[in-house]
């Protein structure tokens, strides 16, 4: 090798060397500041000073991103969930595959199905029983349709449950709606 090249990786090294230091400290702070906001973090049953907390929270660690959390308790047991993805990706993606999943919930039997099923109405011995069915034909028709769609899961014959990753999506869908 020759001094030049010892001096190009001499340099190299050397700002790798700082850029892991800088990493470093930039974990250091953010290991720090969440351990602050733990530590600051109101109890759940009291009001959070800040109105925003959850956005100003993403913003100062996940800029450009859009989240979807909840911690939801429901019949099937308690229920920890986020996704998050960036805003720059969600809007280069080809929303038309994303037609399928919306439209399987834009009829009012699939949505009293899912809330049912959701809220441990589980068989479909269970669900003829709701007023909404005037056959099983029916009934079997809007369930295929949210199962095709991934909203519904039949883990044996006759049983459906909402798959765990579903759930705060599904809340997340009907809060929007409700807003």
């Amino acid at each position: 090798m020759n001094n030049e090249s010892d001096h190009e990786i001499e340099h190299r090294v050397d700002r790798l060397e700082r850029e892991v230091e800088r990493l470093r400290e930039q974990l250091e702070g953010r290991q720090a500041d969440a351990a602050s906001a733990a530590a600051a973090e109101p109890e759940a049953s009291d009001a959070p000073a800040d109105p925003l907390w959850f956005v100003n929270t993403l913003g100062r660690y996940a800029p450009g991103v859009v989240m979807m959390a909840g911690a939801v308790e429901v019949p099937a047991g308690p229920v920890r969930w986020q996704y998050g993805l960036h805003a720059d990706d969600l809007l280069a993606r080809d929303w038309s595959e994303l037609a399928r999943p919306v439209e399987a919930l834009g009829h009012p039997v699939r949505l009293e199905l899912v809330r049912r099923i959701l809220n441990g109405t589980q068989t479909t011995a269970e669900l003829l029983e709701l007023d909404q069915f005037a056959s099983s034909g029916q009934l079997y028709h809007h369930l295929r349709q949210l199962v095709s769609a991934g909203w519904l899961t039949s883990p044996r014959r006759g049983h459906y449950e909402v798959p765990v990753s579903r759930i705060v999506p599904l809340l997340v869908l009907t809060m929007i709606a409700a807003s």
